[in-house]
Parts: structure tokens; sequence; C-alpha cells
């Protein structure tokens, strides 16, 4: 007699926790505002590839993207309360830490900054030293693209001054840009790399695509594009940050086990610069510098830092305290949940 009763009772409670299960996993902002620069580069891959499989929608989020003209520019707008986090460089996060602001990565989405040098040919350059009174194209001017460019510069002897930064986008811009002979050198990333190298314009002088090039320039891989946020942001927000974390790991553990065509056919057909082969190519020639697990270890920040301290005086006397550029406890549940 009193079975069913049991039973009902324990149903009943059952429902119960799983609702209060759902609640505490809700997003507590489920509308977000998201900063990228240069979102057709694949130095984003994965933020268009989180979008496009819908991953963000899984998660309960409506994110809406904000495409800026370089990862500076993105970083001045989550300064600026204009977003609320950035796809963008991990050099930002400790760059922000010197000067007192509590910006932190949480995801882990580039393990090799996938940014070229490009020499135009009708240059004269035998050696880095060269680079001395060119004008340097980069994504925007503290960018990472021209971070790369300037440990390039100082290791050939040079001064993080001794080029002309222009700042002239991701994507076709910079290409339009050499082909007009409007620089003498460009720092930039896939498809623009590929695209002038095909059409035979420019000579690659630093690749930081492959694990031999990052090897060689930086001693091991170091992060590049990560999500991160304001602290205040994440502790406000676990869960959203939760959920914003939870559909990149699902995006890298899919593009992981995707082919180029596969990734490709995702893409948007104005990221391709009008040639889908080229662009499979340049997903091809990036594949092995998106992170495997989301996770920057300490002798990465370490390796990210020393990179910092080779052109930035700044960065040589500030006191450092790189665990606080980083918050891996999201991905650590991520990775338990999400197969």
């Amino acid at each position: 007699m009193y079975r069913p009763i049991i039973r009902a009772a324990a149903l009943l409670a059952g429902l119960a926790l799983g609702t209060l299960a759902a609640v505490a996993q809700t997003p507590e902002k489920k509308q977000l505002k998201l900063g990228v620069g240069g979102k057709a580069s694949l130095y984003y891959l994965t933020l268009t590839l989180c979008e496009q499989l819908g991953y963000f929608k899984e998660q309960g989020l409506d994110v809406e993207i904000n495409d800026f003209a370089g990862g500076a520019k993105a970083l001045q707008s989550l300064i600026g309360g204009s977003v609320d986090v950035v796809t963008g460089a991990y050099e930002h996060n400790i760059r922000m830490q010197a000067k007192g602001q509590d910006i932190r990565a949480v995801i882990e989405l580039g393990r090799y900054p996938a940014i070229n040098i490009m020499v135009r040919k009708d240059r004269p350059y035998k050696t880095a030293a060269d680079l001395k009174g060119m004008k340097i194209g980069v994504s925007a001017p503290g960018s990472s693209t021209q971070l790369i460019a300037q440990y390039v510069m100082v290791q050939a002897g040079l001064k993080p001054d001794d080029a002309s930064f222009i700042g002239v986008g991701l994507g076709a811009a910079p290409v339009a840009a050499m082909k007009k002979g409007e620089l003498d050198a460009l720092s930039n990333t896939e498809p623009a790399n590929s695209k002038l190298v095909k059409d035979g314009d420019v000579i690659v002088i630093t690749d930081t695509t492959t694990t031999a090039g990052v090897t060689k320039l930086l001693g091991g891989p170091m992060s590049a594009a990560v999500l991160y946020t304001r602290g205040e942001f994440a502790e406000k927000n676990p869960q959203t940050v939760q959920a914003l974390v939870n559909a990149f790991y699902k995006t890298l553990k899919w593009l992981e086990k995707a082919t180029p065509d596969q990734v490709a056919a995702k893409m948007p057909e104005e990221f391709m610069l009008g040639d889908k082969a080229l662009y499979v190519d340049a997903i091809k020639a990036v594949a092995d510098a998106y992170s495997k697990d989301g996770i920057i270890s300490v002798e990465v920040q370490q390796r990210s830092l020393k990179f910092l301290q080779t052109f930035d005086d700044e960065l040589k006397t500030a006191k450092i305290d790189l665990s606080k550029t980083w918050d891996g406890r999201f991905v650590a549940k991520a990775a338990e949940t999400i197969k």
C-alpha cells in the first residue's frame, strides 16, 4: 500500500534535485558580447567554428560577436566595458597583470602563435637585421602580430622601434597593402600568408605555425589565442564562463578529429579570399597550432613572460604573478564532462 507512495515521493524528490541541478547550471548571463580582433583570421578559427557548430546556443548562450581591427582593440573594449569576454592573445593577460588589471584566461585555443613574418621579394633582405627601417604591416599596433615582429628584431640585435609598424588588419586588407607596395614586410596570419606566398609576392622569414618553427624561434609552445575576461566577471558569473568554456572545449575536440575539408565546409565563404582550395591548404598549414587540451601550463606561462620581457622594458622590472593570468578551473570541469 505504501510502496507506490514511496516510489512517487522518491520520483518527485529526484525530479526536484534534477531541477535544482539544472538551475544551478544555468548561465547567470545568457546574452553576452564577445570581442575579437580579426574574426576572419585562422588565428580565431575556433571562435567561428564554435558559432557555426551551434555550441554557444547549445550551452544556453546568445553571443554577440564584435569584430575589431586587432587584438589590442578587442582588449580595450573589455577594459572599457563594451564587451564581456574576448578571444585574444594570452600575452595581453600578462601585460594587464603588470598594470594591476585582473584579466584572466580561462581556456587556451591556440598553442602556437601561427604568425609568420614575410618580406616582399623586391626588397633587399638577407637576415632579420635587414628589417631595420622597414614599414612592417601588423594587424593593429600593440597586437601579437607586432609583438612577434619586435621579438624577431631584438633577437637580431635591433631595437623594438627600429621599424615602422602599420596597422592593416587581417584577411584581405593586408594582402592588398602588400600587393600595392605600401609595406616592406608583413607580420600576419592565415589565410593572408598563404595567399601572398602562392602569388609569389613574399618570402617567409619566420614561421610559428609548426612545432619545428615555434621551437626554433621561441624554444617551445607559447599560448596564442585564448578566451579571457575580467576576474570580477568570472567570479560573478561562474556558470556563464563555464558555459563558454564548455562550448570552446567541445569545439577543440571537434576540430581535433575533423579534416581540413570538413573545417572549411563550416566556414563563411567571405573568409576564403576567393580561393577555397588555398583556404583548405591554409587550414592544413596551421593544423598543429590549435590547442589539444585547452590548458596553459606553468612552463608556457613562463615562456610567454620571457618572450615579452625581451622587448618590453616595463615587464623587465614588473612583479608578475603568472598564476593570476590563468584560471584553469573551468577547463578542468569541461574536460570531466566533455569527451
